[in-house]
């Protein structure tokens, strides 16, 4: 009976979580077009440096002719891009939305730029095990069905040394500052970006995720509970983002 029970509850959280990627995908399909703009205008264009920053922490590895990155949950491309400029390592993006891969791909070849582009979700990623010399995920750790599993798996392609950098909205630490960052994510933003996307869901998805999110440290604890060392976190722009940083055991 109670191997019954478990085989339910894992079954239902299968199908759980399916249903939360499906609705992900979907709703990210629908403000593909808008997606670059809204960003870059909604965080007046400061969301470039925290991408630049991203580059910077792995410029070493990036510089090697032998070396693999992989963007996770690439969309559609900016930073993906950021880190080929001047690379000599591989830089590959992967991304489950195939509309704002599209639109990546047309990024890439506007700037004569040779980045492979795989459609793929970050949950299940077609690479073998311990393949990669680094991995980032900027803004999509969030929306994954399973954070931990995430994690997991993205332990997994790296190889024993391997580094994982995650540029992802956190949580504000100054006072009135927050309070004034929290009014301006979760009243103006939604408006903001409804009509401009033409979806009030997505953006009122958007400060609901974060909210739902783990905060600086416990995000470093998940990260070393699943087995990377050497964690560490930057808060930037007032904690309104932070890039965590960790190597695979």
């Amino acid at each position: 009976m109670t191997a019954q029970i478990a085989t339910k509850t894992n079954r239902a959280n299968i199908e759980q979580e399916a249903a939360h990627s499906a609705a992900v995908r979907e709703m990210f399909a629908g403000i593909a077009r808008r997606y670059d703009l809204l960003n870059h205008v909604l965080s007046l264009n400061i969301d470039k440096r925290w991408r630049r920053k991203v580059r910077a922490i792995l410029a070493e590895v990036l510089s090697k002719d032998d070396a693999s990155v992989l963007d996770v949950a690439c969309g559609t491309g900016d930073l993906t891009m950021v880190l080929k400029n001047g690379a000599r390592a591989t830089v590959i993006g992967t991304d489950f939305c195939r509309p704002m891969l599209a639109i990546a791909k047309q990024k890439t070849e506007a700037d004569s730029t040779a980045i492979p582009l795989i459609e793929a979700d970050a949950m299940t990623l077609p690479l073998a095990d311990g393949s990669i010399d680094a991995a980032t995920i900027a803004f999509g750790l969030r929306n994954l069905p399973n954070i931990e599993n995430g994690l997991t798996e993205l332990s997994r392609i790296l190889r024993p040394g391997g580094r994982l950098v995650i540029l992802e909205f956190s949580s504000p630490f100054i006072p009135g500052f927050r309070q004034l960052f929290n009014f301006y994510f979760r009243r103006i933003l939604p408006l903001i970006g409804g009509a401009v996307s033409g979806s009030r869901a997505a953006y009122t998805y958007l400060p609901g995720s974060v909210a739902k999110f783990l905060d600086q440290k416990e995000l470093a604890e998940l990260m070393r509970t699943v087995g990377f060392s050497s964690v560490e976190y930057t808060n930037f722009t007032g904690g309104i983002v932070a890039i965590h940083r960790g190597t695979k055991i």
